[in-house]
């Protein structure tokens, strides 16, 4: 059964969490071997939880192209082997320092902090390797562009570099005197920390179809205006949340003095912003007709987010 069998978002989400976590579940290495305490940190890590949404954006955009399920379920893996490995890092005692992850102990304390660097390095790793392999394109080409286009997204040029930028907002939002400059320069960060990864997840359907320039233009501004939406929200999440939904720790930026859309708009500006931007994402769709409903759908879904 096809995602776009689903009419509805939270069908269709389920769907996509559902049929990736099998695909994962497959392609994760397993066994008693030596090696085995690494296998069961990566395991650890990528299954069991988290909303694949990044998945679903993998699989909602092939369906436009009329990809075929298998290299959508493999490509959205990979994605989600990257994402599973940013989360580990993420929450190591010298980056975010937090214990808890998708409601259950981060990986590093579940295992401890050198297992946890090695299973993030070796999901890293992972992603690549199922993106090269002849099941997720019978095309060459293809792949090469799938890898590279990810290797963009999770590099220097993306969510790592966010990453550095994020680490070193941390002592340098004390020395800001303009709320528009800290605004262009969240804005930065998160476009390459948060929004990269979500990018690449909108525009894989159009790497792996075959899909026109139009295309992926209209899917990268997409992503562009829902990878903001979803930042606000989780900035807004991490003031208004809790731990039992979020599965994470909350208060954590407010704790560190960080600088975020919403302590610089405030609560209900962030919020309208979040909304705004999110409708503004759907219209960039309009191209593609029903066809692109249930991506339309996600954007509504991001910023009502409750995790």
């Amino acid at each position: 059964m096809p995602l776009s069998a689903h009419r509805q978002f939270d069908l269709a989400l389920a769907f996509a969490a559902e049929s990736v976590e099998r695909t994962m579940e497959r392609l994760l290495p397993s066994g008693d071997e030596g090696e085995a305490r690494l296998f069961e940190a990566m395991r650890y890590s990528s299954l069991g939880g988290g909303k694949r949404l990044r998945a679903f954006f993998v699989l909602a955009s092939a369906t436009l192209f009329k990809v075929a399920l298998t290299p959508a379920l493999r490509t959205a893996s990979a994605v989600e082997f990257v994402h599973a490995y940013s989360l580990i890092h993420d929450d190591l005692p010298a980056m975010d320092d937090d214990d808890l992850r998708r409601g259950k102990p981060s990986c590093h304390k579940q295992f401890d902090e050198a297992t946890a660097i090695l299973a993030g390095d070796a999901l890293q790793a992972l992603a690549f390797e199922v993106l090269a392999h002849d099941d997720t394109h019978g095309d060459p080409a293809v792949r090469a562009a799938l890898v590279a286009e990810l290797a963009r997204a999770a590099g220097a040029h993306g969510m790592v570099g966010g990453q550095m930028l994020d680490l070193l907002a941390e002592s340098q939002d004390s020395e800001e005197d303009s709320g528009e400059r800290s605004i262009g320069a969240i804005t930065r960060l998160q476009r390459l920390k948060t929004g990269a990864l979500i990018s690449f997840s909108c525009t894989a359907g159009a790497i792996l179809g075959k899909a026109s320039d139009h295309a992926r233009v209209a899917l990268n501004a997409y992503a562009h205006d829902l990878g903001l939406a979803f930042q606000i929200t989780d900035d807004l999440l991490d003031v208004e949340g809790n731990a039992a939904e979020l599965g994470k720790t909350p208060g954590k930026d407010v704790a560190a003095g960080k600088a975020t859309f919403v302590s610089i708009l405030g609560l209900e500006r962030a919020r309208a912003q979040a909304v705004l931007l999110a409708r503004q994402a759907s219209t960039h769709l309009d191209s593609f007709g029903e066809a692109a409903d249930l991506l339309k759908q996600a954007a509504d879904f991001v910023v009502a987010r409750r995790t």
